[in-house]
């Protein structure tokens, strides 16, 4: 299943798959609980592929935490990584756009929300191919497998160029936290709840919508030419950007709400239910 980055122009094979883009987040969505992609997706995604339409992966992801899974995919097209910052062409292994974030004026929002919810803890994912992700004392990994930087100096977290900042509080929920910085320093960066134990904070205007846009502009596929697969409220944007947003059954209720469908959970294939319909028209 090869991400492809060349898209035949509407006619001939494409006319089979109603859709040119076929843009899936990855946790939650086209991975399974256990980060493996299932026989039955990638068959789907095969399919689609064939029937003329390109697959991409657009991710919160950096490219360092990323890049197994594409290559475990035989993946080889255009990939949006680190929540629409990075686009990255996985054949030539290259960043083709990066976005930093500006690190005084994290540093001032990371105070300014402190001061309203106590001591956070903290990381921050590097720009770049190899950029690591610095984590801070007290900040949980859930996947303990991926590659990480731990320090107790947190000074470290601002040595070098940064894609993001993840926040996470001892009392607060994802969804509390994720308002609380929000509704404290929304005017000076973009806070997006991605996942269980993921708050991030970005450079303002950046979502996944940024990224696939700009992804899609490379291909010469509109929006809406596209289909969309997420789970969490950072697809938000992506929903609103796409022709058609699916939510799985796994999804945030605030995804959902926006959603144009909702499918089986990640679980139970549900990009590949959706996709398989489609093919069959």
């Amino acid at each position: 299943m090869a991400g492809s980055s060349a898209v035949p122009a509407t006619g001939s094979s494409a006319a089979s798959f109603p859709y040119r883009l076929v843009a899936t987040d990855l946790d939650g969505t086209l991975l399974r609980e256990d980060f493996t992609v299932s026989g039955r997706t990638r068959e789907a995604l095969a399919a689609v592929t064939a029937a003329g339409a390109a697959h991409i992966i657009v991710t919160g992801r950096g490219v360092p935490w990323t890049r197994h899974i594409l290559d475990d995919l035989g993946y080889e097209g255009l990939a949006v990584c680190g929540q629409g910052a990075q686009v990255y062409h996985a054949g030539e292994r290259r960043l083709l756009t990066s976005v930093t974030l500006d690190r005084q004026l994290a540093r001032l929002a990371l105070a300014k929300t402190e001061a309203e919810t106590g001591p956070l803890a903290l990381a921050a994912s590097r720009d770049g191919l190899d950029g690591e992700v610095v984590i801070g004392p007290g900040y949980q990994v859930l996947d303990r497998e991926l590659p990480a930087l731990f320090v107790d100096d947190l000074t470290e977290l601002w040595a070098e160029p940064l894609n993001k900042v993840y926040i996470q509080h001892p009392e607060l929920d994802d969804d509390a936290l994720a308002q609380a910085a929000r509704a404290t320093v929304g005017g000076l960066v973009d806070v997006v709840m991605a996942g269980a134990g993921v708050v991030e904070i970005l450079p303002l205007g950046l979502n996944k919508a940024t990224g696939l846009s700009l992804a899609a502009r490379r291909l010469g596929v509109t929006a809406a030419d596209t289909i969309a697969f997420g789970d969490m409220p950072n697809d938000i944007p992506m929903f609103a950007w796409a022709g058609h947003g699916v939510a799985m059954a796994n999804a945030h209720e605030e995804l959902k709400a926006v959603a144009d469908e909702i499918t089986a959970s990640n679980e139970d294939d549900g990009i590949a239910v959706v996709l398989e319909k489609l093919l069959l028209g």
